[in-house]
């Protein structure tokens, strides 16, 4: 039983020994500004269409779904409110979530972890680079800055699709619905959409880089490391977007 528990324990000790260093490496010049503008343009190439992709149907499940229900009780002119809290508060974070580890964080892993089985990272120590400082710090941020814009943009694409959804197809007024984007939606939810989008860019971003950092064996190995990528950044995203979202809740009660 103890064995059992051995490898799972070494394996999150070694994920937040990654967290560490990392955070300590983000602070000690110098600062790989052009591997990050490289990682962050890498991530927003491999994840903008997918987003795109991903959003459309999304929003017009949620748009559809609530105005029914707000049909049903005479209160179709507050589909602006349900649209944006919904696409503000969930649909922009949940799809930031399965982009951000299923398109960039799996890419990310699988440059390490190339690199790794190809001995790279061990030629950099030898040559007394550090690699958390040199790779991780860049591809964490990266993540992280395109998580954030990824998250406006579903947003943005949420409610813009939720108008059109709304007033052409379901015969919504359109002034009603402008105006009631602001009844349920305001400063406070955003801010808490931002640091759910960012905090998913950096998990998915530590995640990504512990698995491709640590692989071992050949080619296989890196195949094997992207698909734990995917599970493990899901399993910690969600787990994350219920506790923020309970939190958000409690602060921006009104």
């Amino acid at each position: 039983m103890n064995e059992l528990l051995a490898v799972p324990l070494r394996a999150v000790g070694g994920f937040f020994e990654l967290t560490g260093a990392t955070a300590r490496a983000l602070v000690r010049p110098p600062f790989q500004r052009r591997e990050f503008i490289d990682q962050a343009w890498f991530v927003a190439r491999v994840s903008i269409i997918p987003t795109v992709l991903v959003a459309v149907p999304f929003t017009v499940l949620v748009s559809f779904t609530i105005n029914i229900l707000l049909r049903e009780i005479g209160a179709a002119d507050l589909s602006g409110a349900g649209a944006a809290l919904g696409s503000v508060t969930q649909v922009g974070p949940i799809v930031t979530v399965l982009i951000v580890a299923g398109a960039g964080a799996t890419a990310i892993c699988a440059d390490l972890a190339a690199r790794t089985i190809r001995e790279e990272i061990d030629a950099m120590r030898v040559l007394g680079i550090d690699p958390i400082q040199r790779l991780v710090v860049p591809r964490v941020l990266a993540s992280m800055a395109i998580a954030l814009l990824l998250n406006g943009l579903v947003c943005t694409i949420g409610i813009l699709g939720g108008f059109v959804f709304s007033v052409f197809l379901q015969d919504v007024n359109p002034g009603a619905f402008v105006n009631g984007i602001t009844l349920l939606t305001g400063f406070g939810e955003l801010i808490i959409s931002q640091v759910k989008a960012g905090l998913f860019g950096m998990i998915a971003g530590l995640v990504a880089c512990y698995l491709g950092l640590n692989v071992k064996g050949g080619p296989k190995s890196v195949g094997d490391a992207v698909n734990q990528t995917v599970v493990f950044a899901f399993m910690a995203l969600f787990v994350v977007n219920v506790v923020v979202t309970a939190v958000g809740l409690k602060l921006t009660a009104k």
